[in-house]
Parts: structure tokens; sequence; C-alpha cells
């Protein structure tokens, strides 16, 4: 649906380009299907609450129509619709809960522990019950913590996955609902790109970071989630490419606000140094609402410098570890960074394990939206923010954080906490921020 400028005063000085002639080199209303959607600019103008995009008339550059109407005092900001990817890297081809690893057939040996290094104790922190994991972030640690605070799973708090969508229900015949997912454990979503109170996944990227987010846990089915009894909402702001445009992410942004969110995780990133004022204000609104906010700060290959929205107001930037508890080759350096978790993968030079393995989850197969799998292709600063944002519903959920602090305040103590009780893997805070998350330190009430 087209969205027409508010102002005849602004109509007219977008008129009166299209009039004119283009200088040399500018840019044209067509723009690399990375960068930013065609026509459109998103525009607040003063004393509006939030800004929207625009739809441009034909003949009038992006570029230009977003500094003309900078150059006016009645506008706030005015920017391209920038276009936000999915930050999952390629890949190159090659009591503790019952879940047996495998959606089909016999089960994994082992069970979910030979495919989640990523959830195990590592060496300081193992048990006679369990192997340790050199990358582990001891969720079975967590889950205990969480167990004798009578909040299991992180019970009581909700998560946002702004992301392609999740498999979380059923519908004819051409959707299914994950098997490692309940009906119950979804609040009210909403797809922005296709406009529909539905927002099921085309892509597998939303299912597979919301299975690790909070995938069931100790119910004989495929694999573990960390948060596994806290709320999921979905929200759909990327399509099934892994795309999404600025103005319906921060939609999907002040949606998840409004509708009660403890947590947002956002597991995409824009191209180096896009400016994205939209999405800004409405991360600002979510810190003012106590809501603490979680991103991916890109990957090596698809960006080329920690990017937003991982660089946004008290957004907590994820960089992405391997196996082997080394940095991810692909995980990218810089400020911005705040921590590393857990995204699979092979090692940055320097680091002498080869342990490789990807972060397995229960997600579409193929892209199909009735058939489920656990692909071995997902690495990625992406899978490493969906661990951090559950590591932090569960620090609310455990009681770590001072139950008398107010919204703002709130916040800032999760993220202290969670930089306080990581550990270091040794290297410079532009590349690891504070380390490596440990869950069970981060919800053991004994760390003070």
């Amino acid at each position: 649906m087209s969205r027409r400028l508010p102002t005849l005063t602004a109509l007219t000085l977008l008129v009166a380009l299209a009039a004119s002639p283009a200088p040399a080199g500018a840019a044209t209303g067509i723009a690399s299907a990375r960068e930013f959607a065609p026509r459109q600019v998103v525009v607040k103008f003063e004393g509006q609450r939030f800004g929207r995009a625009v739809v441009l008339p034909r003949r009038v550059g992006v570029r230009r129509a977003a500094a003309a109407l900078r150059r006016s005092p009645r506008v706030a900001y005015a920017e391209p619709n920038y276009i936000a990817t999915a930050s999952v890297a390629p890949f190159p081809p090659s009591g503790i809960p019952n879940d047996p690893g495998a959606l089909t057939g016999a089960p994994a040996p082992g069970g979910w522990v030979s495919k989640q290094w990523n959830f195990l104790p590592w060496e300081g922190a193992g048990t006679a019950e369990l192997p340790t994991s050199p990358g582990g972030i001891d969720a079975v640690g967590a889950w205990r913590n969480l167990a004798a605070a009578k909040r299991p799973g992180a019970r009581g708090i909700t998560i946002a996955v702004l992301d392609t969508g999740i498999a979380y229900r059923s519908k004819g015949r051409r959707y299914r609902r994950s098997p490692d997912f309940t009906s119950g454990q979804f609040t009210k979503g909403y797809d922005f790109v296709g406009g529909s109170r539905l927002p099921l996944d085309r892509n597998g990227h939303g299912t597979h970071i919301a299975g690790t987010i909070a995938g069931k846990t100790n119910n004989g089915v495929g694999l573990t989630g960390l948060a596994y009894r806290a709320k999921l909402m979905p929200v759909r702001v990327l399509d099934r490419h892994g795309s999404g445009q600025a103005d319906d992410i921060a939609r999907g942004i002040h949606l998840a606000v409004a509708r009660g969110a403890d947590v947002i995780n956002m597991s995409f990133n824009f191209g180096c140094g896009k400016r994205v004022p939209g999405i800004n204000a409405a991360l600002r609104r979510a810190y003012a609402r106590g809501i603490v906010t979680v991103a991916s700060i890109g990957n090596l290959g698809s960006e080329t410098c920690v990017s937003p929205p991982a660089t946004g107001p008290r957004v907590i930037g994820v960089g992405g570890t391997t196996q082997g508890g080394c940095l991810g080759s692909y995980s990218l350096g810089g400020k911005g960074v705040d921590l590393v978790a857990p995204g699979g993968g092979t090692a940055a030079a320097g680091c002498p394990s080869v342990s490789a393995n990807p972060i397995y989850q229960v997600t579409l197969k193929g892209g199909n939206t009735r058939r489920f799998g656990e692909p071995g292709n997902y690495i990625g600063t992406s899978m490493a923010a969906a661990h951090v944002s559950a590591v932090a519903a569960m620090v609310l959920a455990a009681g770590t954080v001072d139950p008398k602090a107010k919204r703002r305040g709130k916040v800032n103590r999760v993220a202290r906490r969670l930089r306080l009780t990581a550990r270091s893997l040794g290297l410079p805070p532009t590349r690891q921020g504070a380390g490596l998350i440990d869950a069970g330190k981060a919800t053991d009430p004994a760390f003070k």
C-alpha cells in the first residue's frame, strides 16, 4: 500500500525534483537488492511520533530525495529505506534432558549432547554427568539454577523474535508447526512483510533462531532450547530470502514494545554505516520501557564492519565463537562488540582448534514449510545473538538482577551481569567484547 507524504510542501519539493534533470552520477530510484528499497524514503516530520516510508514520484532518485528533504527545517530525518539481511554465514560442506538429537529414526548416539556442544558445560564448569566443551556456555547449570528459583526454563519471560517468521502453527496444507514447539508457548505476533496476523516462516532462519532461544526441552523430540519455558513472540520483518526493510523493522520493534516483550532478538544487519534513525528511535523506546535488545554484529563477507542494529542505542552487540572456544572466522571486530556467543563454523586465524561444527536446531528443511530437519549449514552471528537473548531472559527469570530495578535500570543491570559473568578468550575488547557468555554463572545467585 502506498504511503503519501503528509504535507503539500514536501510533495511539491519531490515533484520539483522529478522535473529537474539529475546531476551526473546521481543515484536512481532503483537500488541494488542489498542496499535499499526502490522509490522509498523513510521520513519523520517534526511533531510526528514515528517516521514512515513514503513512495517517491517516478524519476526522483532516492538519495537525492532524502538529501533534499533533510534540508527542510520541518524534517527530523530522511533516509533511504535500507535493507537488512539475516546474519547467517556460508558454511563449507563438510536431570539431563531426554531430547534424542534426531527427529526421525534412531536417536543420535548421545542424544542432544552429541550435537549441541554449544549448550554443554565448559571445562571449568563440568560435571560427571556430561562431557564438556571448550565452546559451551553451561546451559545445564543455568537450567538447574532456574529450577531452584522455581522459574524453570525462564518461565514468565517473553522474547520477541524479529526475523523471517517462525513455524509456530499449522495452516492448511502448506504450513506445519515445528515438532519441537508447542502451540502454548507463543504470544500474538505480526507479519510486517505480508501484512498478515500470521508471521509464518518461509525461510527457516527465524525458526532456527527461535529454536535456540526456546525450543522445547525434555520432550523426547529433536534438540533442546535454552529458555525453554519462555514465551516467544513471532514478528516477521524479513522475507523468504532473509531481507527486510528498515520501516518494517522499526514497526516490528514498536509492536514488541506495545505487546509486552521482555527481550527482543534481532539476528540481521544493515550495510556498514547505514543510517536507520527510525529503528534507533524504536530502540530508544524499547530501552525506556525496560526491554533488553540484542543483535548480531554481522558476518565478514556479508558486512564489512559492525553494523546496525547492533550499533543502536543500548543494544547488546554479539559476535560468534566456535566449538573449540575460538572466535569465528566470520566474526567482525570494532566498536559495538559487547559479548560473544556460540555461532559455530571455522575458527579465526591463530586459534589451534579445528572443531568447526555448526549450530544445530530443528527448522525447515530446504525451505519447505511442511518438512523439518536439523540442517548443518547454520553458522554465524545470527546464531550467537539467539544465545544471548535466551540467557538474558534466563537472567531476568532467575532474579539475579535487582527485582526493584525499574525499566532502564533493569536493562543496564542485565547487560552488566552478562558482561561480568562472561569468560575472556584472551582477545581485545574490540574482538570479544567482555567475552564468551556463561549461562550457568549469569543465573547463579551466589555470584555477586
